[in-house]
């Protein structure tokens, strides 16, 4: 599996320096409040774990499962999953956790959906932000790292549903990514 990456792009150790931070600045923003954080399924598991367990707040969690790229490597159309509870959601401060910033379509169809449910307000923070992938209008308020326009993979972050599990960020070879574009092509 290692060696199915190029090169790693953010190790271990930057990743928990990093969150951390992000714990801090989420710390300083929410105070005495208590947010409901809600982790954007499967991808951002990893990364709201780590997050959570360094926030010393009072919270609540919950999930919602988006999905756009499916085996590929190019997002398709976006499956969004239900919403969580009413009273998870109205009149409450929300913060929206997700692994990666690119196109912005699936946190701005999220945020839509969570400020229509009545929400107080949604803030949004990502591990990764791919600034030059965005096709909507949106910044997250809390970004981690903004990286380049690479296919990357680890803590969280998946190709076909492979490499989850890496301890860190990594770019994916380029040539897995040529063969998956092949196929898509058929």
């Amino acid at each position: 599996m290692h060696a199915d990456v190029e090169r790693v792009l953010l190790s271990e150790d930057q990743l928990r320096v990093r969150v951390t931070a992000l714990a801090d600045e989420l710390r300083a923003v929410y105070g005495e409040d208590e947010p409901t954080v809600i982790a954007v399924l499967k991808g951002s598991v990893l990364f709201v774990a780590d997050l959570i367990r360094r926030l010393p707040i009072r919270l609540r969690l919950a999930f919602l499962q988006a999905e756009s790229y499916r085996q590929g490597t190019h997002s398709g159309e976006l499956e969004l999953g239900p919403l969580p509870p009413a009273e998870e959601l109205r009149g409450r401060r929300l913060l929206l956790v997700d692994d990666i910033l690119d196109s912005g379509r699936t946190l701005a169809a999220i945020r839509a959906r969570l400020v229509a449910a009545g929400a107080r307000d949604v803030r949004t923070c990502v591990l990764l932000d791919k600034p030059a992938r965005r096709a909507v209008e949106l910044e997250a308020e809390h970004v981690g790292f903004r990286v380049a326009d690479h296919f990357v993979v680890g803590y969280g972050l998946d190709f076909a549903g492979r490499y989850r599990n890496l301890p860190y960020v990594g770019i994916l070879r380029p040539e897995l990514l040529a063969r998956t574009a092949r196929e898509e092509d058929r």
